[in-house]
């Protein structure tokens, strides 16, 4: 008799969650979760990419030491951040993960725009094949932002609107931080260089 109440008391308590969204507050956290796994996992390709990038430059360009330096510490202050889901609860965290992004975006552009002072590293077929790479992350980091994007904004109005709002309150699930306009546009843009036209040679140092 008792397991019977037990079974019984569990089931009801199992449609009492699924109709007060506590299912659907659980579902679309992991897909929080999940489309920001995607995020840290292309900025950490992009990240990889950096060393061999800083290498076939210096090979072609070593005087350009303040660019190189720039692009390795903009590493290094991306892989100082521990990019945890857990960070997508902290705004402050967030907020400072998209800024060493957007420093990084920065210091890459830069490194792209130095190679068109130097006809023999922009003609160097590893080099086209890094920069060919890049752009292709750069693509991927943009799709898979506008996903987490997305999936944020849909938890975060799930967990706003009445009355899920109160299962939420009740279990603790608050709103998750994302990208704002600012900050989006500012590292939207992938970082880009022209090879179409013909550059002159860097003055002599």
């Amino acid at each position: 008799m008792l397991k019977r109440l037990a079974v019984l008391f569990a089931l009801a308590a199992a449609a009492l969650l699924s109709g007060c969204g506590y299912n659907t507050i659980q579902s679309q956290d992991e897909e929080v979760k999940a489309a920001w796994s995607e995020v840290v996992n292309q900025y950490q390709r992009r990240a990889d990419l950096v060393p061999n990038l800083v290498n076939t430059v210096k090979g072609f360009a070593e005087q350009e030491k303040e660019i190189l330096l720039g692009v390795t510490e903009a590493r290094s202050k991306v892989g100082s951040i521990q990019a945890t889901p857990e960070l997508v609860n902290d705004p402050a965290a967030l907020d400072k993960f998209i800024k060493a992004q957007g420093e990084m975006t920065s210091a890459l552009s830069r490194l792209l725009v130095v190679a068109e002072n130097y006809p023999q590293l922009k003609s160097d077929q590893n080099f086209r094949d890094l920069q060919a790479q890049l752009e292709g992350t750069e693509n991927r980091i943009t799709v898979a932002r506008n996903r987490y994007i997305k999936s944020v904004q849909t938890y975060n109005t799930t967990v706003r609107q009445f009355p899920v709002n109160l299962t939420a309150m009740v279990f603790g699930y608050k709103e998750k931080a994302n990208f704002s306009v600012e900050n989006e546009a500012a590292i939207a843009k992938p970082p880009t260089v022209d090879f179409s036209k013909p550059a002159e040679p860097a003055p002599a140092k």
